[in-house]
């Protein structure tokens, strides 16, 4: 089978196609024709060895994919040939919270991921693909899907009376917006396009910011807001915009922490913090339970991911350059058919 492999350094330059072997199933595994794959940030700094230095090579990279059942090994009851899956982003955290083994079982890293034509998951490592899905919408489920339904489900407590501000126009940020639609809240999103922030007020933001022209975007927010601030901040920027994203946050409001695109490590003052009672929540995308609740959500909606691009297998290392670049609006994909 053809996969793209770093094999002995890290660096896009190194990420090559190869030819291996195609996996046979063994007892309780199931055997995936991978159908589509998408791309996360996580991927781009795992293949760049910023996220895990000590990742043991070689590697096939990216966590998130969907796909066909085309063999079953001994004992699986769950799954038949023909089932389209997708695979959970952490194989091993299945419900509950999770413990540090189980955060040792995510797919890209440090177990091989999605970019490849056959993959072998064990029988619970997949969900079913919600019907009104293809395959190309259902690659951005399991980590960027996942992510925005805990921030806002069950880390969020959002309810209709609510405001959300959505940093960004990314696969977690314009999920997020569209959950929250979902329960009706109100949503303020931040860009620096205001081609992009147009696009987000056709899927129902009602305010928008674009940071260029606003620098000082939280003040706007408290405006825009009352005075009162954000109930939930979707904050996918980390230490370069959290300063900003706390500012604009209402008294025992919460930050959702998910991404570092804006650096991860800064000088912060944390007397807001404390004297407000803001809680700032890690978001580690979720548990395979959380990710069949997520689906019957997205199923009872009819609500469908936002792809803006999609490349072929063979332009892999062009796709996550193009997700580095930040020229995408939603999910950047990649088909493997």
């Amino acid at each position: 089978m053809k996969a793209f492999q770093l094999q002995n350094s890290f660096g896009l330059e190194n990420l090559k196609l190869v030819e291996l072997p195609e996996p046979s199933p063994k007892a309780g595994e199931i055997l995936v024709k991978m159908k589509a794959v998408s791309l996360n940030y996580r991927d781009f700094l795992m293949v760049s060895g910023k996220y895990n230095p000590k990742q043991k090579l070689p590697l096939i990279p990216l966590s998130d994919g969907a796909g066909e059942v085309v063999a079953i090994g001994e004992g699986v009851t769950t799954w038949k040939v023909g089932d389209r899956v997708m695979g959970a982003f952490s194989q091993g955290w299945l419900y509950g919270a999770p413990s540090r083994n189980t955060l040792k079982t995510t797919l890209g890293g440090p177990l091989d991921g999605t970019l490849c034509e056959y993959r072998i998951f064990p029988e619970y490592g997949v969900v079913a693909t919600p019907e009104h899905l293809n395959d190309l919408e259902a690659s951005t489920l399991p980590c960027a899907g996942l992510t925005a339904y805990s921030a806002i489900f069950p880390f969020g407590n959002i309810g209709p009376a609510d405001t959300i501000v959505v940093l960004g126009t990314g696969g977690v940020s314009i999920f997020a917006l569209q959950f929250a639609k979902i329960l009706g809240a109100r949503v303020i999103v931040t860009s620096s396009q205001n081609d992009k922030l147009e696009r987000a007020k056709q899927l129902g933001a009602d305010e928008t910011i674009n940071y260029n022209e606003k620098q000082n975007w939280e003040k706007e927010v408290l405006k825009l807001t009352n005075m009162k601030g954000a109930d939930l901040v979707i904050e996918v920027g980390g230490a370069g915009t959290l300063s900003k994203s706390i500012a604009c946050t209402r008294p025992w409001g919460i930050i959702s922490l998910i991404g570092v695109l804006a650096g991860g490590e800064s000088n912060l003052s944390l007397f807001p913090v404390l004297m407000q009672g803001i809680r700032i929540q890690g978001v580690i995308v979720g548990n395979r339970q959380d990710f069949e609740n997520m689906n019957r959500v997205l199923s009872a909606h009819k609500m469908k991911p936002v792809v803006s691009q999609t490349f072929p297998f063979e332009k892999a290392v062009e796709a996550i350059q193009y997700l580095k670049d930040g020229k995408h609006f939603g999910k950047v994909c990649i088909s493997i058919e």
